[in-house]
């Protein structure tokens, strides 16, 4: 079945939604926003949490990814569960489970109990997403307005990662830290008290039952390919970190293996031989690799490099949100004129100048901001279109799991991108930082100086101003040259991302693409 198939087929029978539907339209929005700002709020507390909690190089990056994570590994197993079980259930559920673990988190005494906290948000997020479009799918049964209700969903979903370090930004500014995971607390009580009464249950009696094993496994391959991954980038090539990452690969080819296998698979991958599927779902794997890994250094050179305070550097992020946010509206009201294809394939070409600008950046902030505002731009498209794709695509009885894949697509690349684009930023970096430390830099304040740059400035502040003002500029040239790198990189994702969407809308049936 082709998307605009599945989409235009509930016209015929079903009736328009009322204002009751579009209420609980605005509360499912909660969780999506919830989620993806859960990816993004983190990024400029990092500094003042290393200051206060000291996690090492690693430790860092897994505060800011093991979240992303075990949302991607989580999501189609949750999908699967809410097809069976309900989806308000599991949603609900969630909700409880997502609040819990953020106050853990905000009052965290320690990088390990932090890390904790953040792997169990992400299991909870990963019982919000894909409920909450399978909810959508229920509770809109008209085709245009169901096109409509997802297309605002993913507004919502792309606008919580956009105004992440911005709400965060406004918080830090007057509260310590761990106030940004504070958010969920209202958020959530929003949900728990209007979700029962507003939002119908969902569930599909034909769904299988959950296999445990295939749980196992995807949460495994993308923990154990990125740690490998990550060491590799960190410390250079080492046995260890190599035999880890080939393990992830190993685990990763098992677990295709036995979902080929299995009469009801944890992840149905005849999905993926419809075009339309396996367009948008690669699409956005890509667009958060490099979203997500762009907005986790930009946000750090805005208050590290630039030395802008946490609301200012919230407040420079404000341009990309806004952006976004239109952009989502007008490409929304071409898909009647144009193949969402073809705006897919030409918003990566146009997102293009994003690093190009990134390249330049300087201490000028709107040198870089410009450059995230082209690139979120650009991508747009996929986050706004790709969604709606996805779902109109899949039959009704795999809405969960359809609808977990594509968030899965979303959340494993902003994952992916934190992790795997972080970590070679930060071999760039420590590669810098050996080449040029300053003569007379103690030892052990260099070694530490070139793990991250929040650890150099931290380290600098213990040295006397002749050897601590250019240790702190060395680490911050360190970080600005790793930028630049990190933007090389992303050019010929963005290249591989147009040239592979247009390739398939051209090889597809118009159709069965649009």
């Amino acid at each position: 079945m082709c998307a605009a198939e599945a989409t235009r087929m509930p016209a015929k029978t079903s009736a328009r939604a009322g204002a009751r539907e579009w209420i609980a339209l605005a509360v499912l929005g909660v969780p999506a926003v919830l989620v993806m700002m859960n990816m993004s709020v983190l990024y400029l507390a990092l500094p003042s949490l290393s200051a206060q909690l000291g996690p090492d190089g690693p430790q860092l990056l897994w505060i800011t990814d093991i979240y992303g994570f075990m949302v991607a590994g989580s999501l189609v197993a949750m999908g699967t569960v809410g097809d069976r079980l309900g989806h308000r259930r599991i949603l609900l559920l969630g909700a409880v489970a997502f609040t819990a673990a953020s106050v853990i988190a905000a009052f965290a005494p320690s990088a390990g109990l932090l890390i904790a906290a953040r792997a169990v948000q992400g299991v909870a997020a990963a019982a919000l997403a894909p409920s909450s479009l399978a909810l959508i799918r229920t509770l809109f049964t008209d085709a245009r307005q169901l096109t409509l209700a997802i297309t605002i969903w993913m507004m919502a979903f792309m606008g919580g990662g956009a105004l992440g370090p911005l709400v965060g930004g406004v918080l830090l500014q007057y509260f310590w830290w761990g106030a940004v995971f504070l958010l969920a607390i209202p958020a959530m009580a929003l949900l728990l008290v209007t979700g029962p009464f507003l939002i119908p249950e969902s569930r599909t009696s034909a769904s299988g039952r959950l296999d445990a094993v295939s749980v196992l496994l995807s949460l495994l391959t993308p923990l154990t390919i990125v740690y490998g991954i990550k060491d590799l980038a960190v410390h250079g090539f080492n046995l260890p970190s190599a035999g880890v990452l080939v393990a992830g690969l190993v685990i990763g080819a098992l677990f295709v293996r036995r979902q080929r296998r299995l009469a009801d698979p944890l992840l149905d991958l005849g999905l993926f031989a419809i075009p339309a599927f396996a367009v948008s779902v690669t699409g956005m794997v890509l667009v958060g690799i490099v979203l997500f890994g762009t907005s986790l250094l930009t946000s750090q050179y805005l208050q590290l490099v630039l030395d802008l305070s946490p609301l200012e550097a919230g407040l420079w992020h404000l341009p990309t949100a806004v952006t976004g946010t239109i952009v989502a509206l007008v490409v929304s009201s071409l898909t009647g004129r144009i193949r969402p294809t073809v705006l897919m394939s030409g918003g990566a070409a146009f997102a293009l100048l994003g690093p190009v600008l990134l390249t330049q950046a300087d201490t000028n902030p709107v040198v870089l901001v410009a450059g995230s505002v082209l690139l979120f731009a650009g991508l747009t498209p996929f986050m706004a279109l790709g969604t709606n794709l996805v779902v109109g695509a899949a039959p009704p009885e795999r809405a969960g799991a359809a609808s977990a894949i594509s968030e899965t697509g979303a959340e494993l690349g902003g994952a992916l991108g934190i992790a795997v684009l972080g970590s070679i930023a930060t071999g760039v970096y420590g590669t810098y930082m050996v080449g040029h430390t300053p003569d007379g830099v103690p030892s052990k304040a260099a070694e530490t100086a070139r793990e991250t740059l929040p650890a150099a400035l931290q380290a600098a502040q213990g040295l006397p101003d002749s050897l601590a003002v250019p240790l702190a500029q060395t680490a911050r040239d360190a970080f600005a040259h790793s930028l630049h790198v990190h933007a090389l990189i992303t050019i010929p994702l963005l290249i591989a991302l147009a040239v592979l969407t247009l390739a398939l809308r051209r090889a597809t049936p118009p159709s069965a693409i649009d």
